[in-house]
């Protein structure tokens, strides 16, 4: 049998098998409010046969947003845009969702990739940013506002609200940002993070913001509903955060009931050096999994269905986080199946379409006619 397609349990949320799809920006929100874009390509990716799909970053704060045109989860209309897009997807689809809210912090009022991808002045659609020193992003760039107490105590709420919202809505889990260089990352990186209150300085002050994120955001999300953490194990800078310290926050969110450790890398600094090839994330999620046991999801050029289903058996990783290739190949996990000789479940729809070497890809499938 193959260990890529059998179930998983994340608290109280059972996972059909063990293929997430990772978030993945869409810049087609307007106002934070999901779009028909949306419902099409969420729809899309829920009828892939993936274990769980994971809604991609989503602002808590209308200044948390990575691009003008990125989804957020701050008002009424944002709720009520994705509760559709959530309805249209619960009508065909039985897929697991998740959400990952977060907060770009001085990585915020950026341009749309397409557009270049810099950060934008006000008078061009953007707004000043927020961090938790005055450093910014880029050395050319202006330095964005070192939060306050109050600023702080703002952003809390508004990750708790957005909880509250997208459990109203549906969402089945959900997944805090604090890698790639947005707010929560900037927060426990030494690089970013350079406060000489309670914030900041030792390893312990700088986990503290995050911490207290996740505080608020397990307490406003169902019981028996998972919340857990993406993070980046390393800037690739020397100086920066890195694996131990990724561990030691990963031992401090497990006793405050994190369900799961997304495990990245990078996004923090331009000064980092990555080196790059198939899987090569995966030895931190490693590491993670090893020093903790809480479940955790690897992801890093992760494209080849036989690469997946090493990195489960292998129990390198609970889950494996997939994303770009989705867009690419949104069958992936049907392919996967059929090369592993697993099988899955797929719409009664899509039922006619198998070639004759994979009949049997899909369980209970039978197409009668007259």
């Amino acid at each position: 049998m193959s260990a890529l397609f059998t179930p998983f349990t994340l608290d109280g949320l059972t996972l059909p098998n063990r293929i997430v799809i990772a978030p993945m920006c869409q810049y087609s929100a307007v106002d934070g409010d999901a779009q028909d874009w949306h419902l099409m390509h969420l729809g899309n990716l829920a009828l892939s046969g993936a274990g769980m799909l994971v809604i991609e970053a989503t602002g808590v704060e209308p200044e948390g947003r990575i691009t003008p045109a990125c989804l957020g989860l701050w008002s009424d209309a944002n709720e009520a845009a994705l509760g559709r897009v959530v309805e249209g997807i619960r009508k065909y689809s039985d897929m697991p969702l998740a959400i990952q809210l977060g907060h770009a912090g001085r990585k915020a009022s950026s341009a749309l990739p397409w557009q270049g991808g810099q950060l934008l002045a006000p008078e061009a659609g953007g707004w000043p940013t927020l961090g938790p020193s005055a450093l910014p992003q880029l050395p050319h760039e202006p330095a964005p506002r070192a939060l306050d107490g109050e600023g702080l105590a703002r952003i809390r709420e508004a990750f708790a609200a957005a909880a509250r919202r997208a459990a109203r809505v549906g969402i089945d889990c959900i997944e805090l940002h604090g890698a790639h260089g947005y707010l929560l990352h900037q927060f426990l990186s030494p690089l970013s993070n350079q406060r000489d209150d309670a914030y900041g300085g030792s390893l312990e002050n700088r986990m503290r913001f995050p911490l207290e994120v996740f505080d608020a955001v397990r307490a406003a999300f169902p019981a028996g509903k998972p919340v857990g953490m993406r993070i980046s194990a390393t800037d690739w800078v020397e100086g920066g955060w890195d694996l131990e310290q990724s561990v030691v926050l990963a031992r401090a969110l497990k006793a405050r009931g994190c369900s799961f450790m997304h495990v990245s890398t990078g996004g923090l600094s331009p000064q980092q050096k990555l080196v790059l090839g198939p899987g090569y994330q995966v030895p931190f999620a490693v590491r993670i999994r090893q020093e903790t046991e809480l479940p955790t999801i690897a992801v890093g050029l992760i494209t080849e269905p036989e690469q997946a289903e090493e990195i489960v058996a292998r129990g390198q990783a609970d889950l494996v986080g997939v994303a770009r290739c989705m867009l690419y190949d949104p069958r992936w996990p049907w392919h996967a199946a059929a090369r592993l000789g697993a099988r899955l479940q797929a719409a009664p729809q899509y039922w006619r379409c198998l070639p004759r070497e994979h009949a049997q890809l899909f369980s209970g499938a039978q197409v009668g006619g007259r």
